[in-house]
């Protein structure tokens, strides 16, 4: 599967680089009075040039944020680094001290970057650091595996360089990862143990009310999953050899249930840059630019999830385990949880991430909040003008309480 994709992706690197370097003369002689069919052939050529799936993160672009009348400078930093991740800080230049937080992002085919609108909001009140996960095709076979359990490790691993009284804001996939890392540091008595654990649109607990990716996941044993979607990354790359769960094959599914509205973005897409509406065109492509770049997963990781977390429960089951240690939530005592879950969600429905408030049985009821925002699917939980003005300043309040 994988050859076969690179061997397409290599027959049509010719035909792209003509298409750039065409693109520039195309766009000029479109300016010209009556020269209608240039404007459309340059339209169609960035039609094109916007079709292509890459593999290479997206710059982050946050260079500055604002909290009120204050406006501060944005450098981002290297706080420690593995083969796999990354953890990157936006460190606002000349603000204020302010609450340490660990945003956990996905690692479901697409970079971190996904959750730019995320980072960007945090930032402007809190010392922000992320999860900067690499594309494992790019990981050596000589720095070992990555499963479920070495995602976890990473999350407690980057809390303890973050240090004590720190906070966690995990999105979508990793709310397992987040709650079992929080629930082993509790344990312990960790010293960098969370003092908030903020859970958003997490596939907790999957029996309730399964979604279509949910049935999806259920649909076929793990060794169908083995059998038909893992291979090998081709020679070409650093990561020669390892097994994966190609990015681009998860994109396809992506794609596959919206079809007709990605069929008719590049549509509108093609049909903006011929009537000159440049802003609308714009906007169409800075989404796809991030959408369309894509990051191969571990084989490990992606099998373990799908049958752990989706296929056997084994986190609301009790059977979780880390390194052959049980996973115990029960154990958090002193750090707040936040759960927050979408209306109108198709990837993680409402109730799901919720089941994490009663997992935590020892918290007391004054540290828990569970919030469901109207009106908005998966990614509006945390991206978007709702998120903005209405999901984050509860986040931004159980932060400063929990502090």
């Amino acid at each position: 599967m994988y050859p076969a994709y690179q061997a397409h992706a290599d027959l049509l690197w010719p035909l792209r680089a003509a298409t750039r370097l065409s693109l520039p003369f195309l766009q000029h002689a479109g300016t010209r009075r009556g020269w209608a069919a240039a404007r459309q052939m340059a339209a169609a050529g960035q039609v094109f040039e916007l079709a292509q799936v890459t593999h290479t993160r997206p710059p982050w672009c946050i260079e500055q944020v604002a909290s009120g009348r204050e406006s501060w400078p944005v450098v981002e930093e290297v706080v420690s680094a593995t083969p796999f991740a990354t953890l990157r800080r936006f460190h606002r230049l000349g603000a204020p001290p302010s609450p340490k937080v660990l945003v956990v992002a996905p690692m479901s085919g697409h970079f971190a970057t996904l959750l730019r609108d995320t980072v960007r909001t945090l930032a402007q009140d809190h010392d922000v650091h992320v999860t900067d996960w690499h594309n494992v095709r790019d990981v050596p076979l000589a720095a070992g595996r990555f499963g479920l359990d070495e995602y976890t490790q990473h999350v407690i691993d980057f809390l303890a360089a973050l240090g004590p009284g720190a906070h966690v804001v995990a999105v979508c996939q990793p709310c397992v990862s987040a709650l079992a890392a929080v629930a082993l540091m509790a344990e312990d008595e960790h010293p960098a143990t969370p003092a908030s654990l903020t859970l958003m649109a997490g596939p907790i607990d999957c029996r309730v009310s399964p979604t279509e990716v949910n049935r999806l996941a259920t649909s076929r044993p793990i060794t169908w999953f083995r059998r038909h979607l893992i291979s090998h990354v081709p020679w070409q790359h650093k990561g020669a050899g390892r097994r994966v769960y190609p990015g681009f094959v998860q994109l396809s599914a992506f794609m596959s249930m919206n079809k007709d509205r990605h069929t008719n973005a590049f549509k509108d897409y093609y049909r903006h840059l011929v009537t000159e509406e440049f802003d609308l065109a714009e906007a169409t492509r800075l989404f796809y630019e991030e959408y369309l770049a894509v990051a191969d997963l571990s084989a490990d990781f992606y099998l373990e999830t799908v049958e752990r977390v989706f296929q056997t429960f084994d986190l609301p089951r009790g059977a979780l385990t880390f390194k052959g240690r049980r996973v115990n939530p029960a154990a958090i005592r002193r750090t707040a949880l936040l759960t927050i879950e979408g209306e109108r969600d198709d990837i993680c429905a409402v109730g799901q991430t919720l089941a994490a408030q009663e997992l935590a049985s020892s918290l007391k009821l004054y540290m828990r909040t569970h919030y469901i925002q109207p009106n908005v699917g998966h990614y509006g939980v945390f991206s978007g003008r709702r998120w903005q003005h209405q999901v984050y300043p509860l986040v931004r309040h159980v932060i400063q309480v929990s502090g």
